[in-house]
């Protein structure tokens, strides 16, 4: 089969498969990502060559644990808070958890922007193979499903709309940088990334973020100019963060000295390759949710 026709309809059935689970419930919602967390967790540990089985229980357990705290929050923080309260005197409060994971995970994204810069890396010590585990690729997941919780309950559009934004930077990424692109980015990590396709792909991110506030989103008229400005923070973050995601990922592929972190998406790689922009994301826009939440 042809390479671009197989790339095509891998993507497709990729997009098909995404959109359809987000949209039709929440339940179907966390069994893909939690999929999507399995297969990632599986692919880092072969990028960064661990042992795979505790990671997979670790990253299963804490992702279901985190979930079940999300969506059935009073019954989950009732039992757990019962249980843990018998045994060793301590209660279970969501948004303090919440806290905890969202600095983790901002302090272990630092951690990889640092990493992303050093040049003399060739060999990661074993704890730092853990800790980019756990706040580089299964906390990031935890958020995820978090961000498209909003004050009324599951709001498909909002992650679909995220996606919408990742994909057309990408793609506007892409072609710009072939069409125009003449100074690199970060050429020792992606050769092929551009300035110019850098910021080609912010400018049309920002576009898209308009016409989802307006068309797809569709704020009341009293927040239509608020949504507007929050989906413009949303691109501008895309553009920079997922980008940087991108980047920070080919560094532990190029450190492995491969390709691509997987085979699953014929054409496309693995699934780590087609999530390294939201998984870096994910963390940045719920906090930015919550600032505006806190404000407001």
């Amino acid at each position: 089969m042809n390479e671009t026709l197989k790339r095509a309809i891998s993507g497709l059935v990729y997009v098909i498969l995404l959109i359809a689970a987000i949209s039709y419930s929440t339940e179907s919602y966390f069994i893909l990502f939690g999929l999507f967390l399995i297969i990632a967790v599986y692919e880092f540990c072969s990028l960064i060559q661990i042992h795979k089985v505790f990671p997979l229980l670790l990253a299963t357990l804490l992702y279901t644990i985190v979930t079940l705290l999300c969506y059935y929050k009073n019954e989950t923080e009732a039992f757990l808070s019962n249980v843990l309260n018998k045994q060793i005197g301590l209660t279970v409060n969501c948004n303090q958890l919440n806290i905890v994971l969202l600095v983790i995970t901002l302090v272990i994204s630092v951690k990889c922007i640092l990493f992303l810069f050093y040049d003399n890396i060739q060999k990661i010590s074993t704890s730092s193979k853990y800790l980019y585990l756990l706040g580089y690729i299964t906390l990031p997941f935890v958020f995820i499903t978090k961000i498209s919780f909003g004050i009324n309950g599951y709001n498909p559009k909002i992650i679909i709309g995220l996606f919408i934004l990742i994909w057309t930077n990408d793609t506007f990424a892409y072609i710009v940088g072939k069409s125009i692109g003449k100074h690199k980015l970060f050429e020792r990590v992606s050769p092929k990334k551009t300035i110019e396709g850098f910021f080609g792909g912010i400018f049309f991110g920002v576009i898209a973020g308009i016409l989802i506030s307006k068309f797809y989103i569709k704020a009341s008229p009293e927040f239509s100019t608020k949504s507007i400005l929050i989906w413009i923070t949303i691109a501008l973050i895309v553009g920079v963060l997922g980008t940087t995601g991108d980047l920070i990922e080919s560094k532990f592929k190029r450190i492995a000295g491969v390709k691509d972190s997987g085979k699953i998406m014929p054409g496309h790689g693995g699934v780590l390759d087609r999530l390294d922009s939201i998984i870096f994301v994910a963390p940045i826009i719920y906090l930015l949710y919550q600032i505006l939440y806190y404000v407001s």
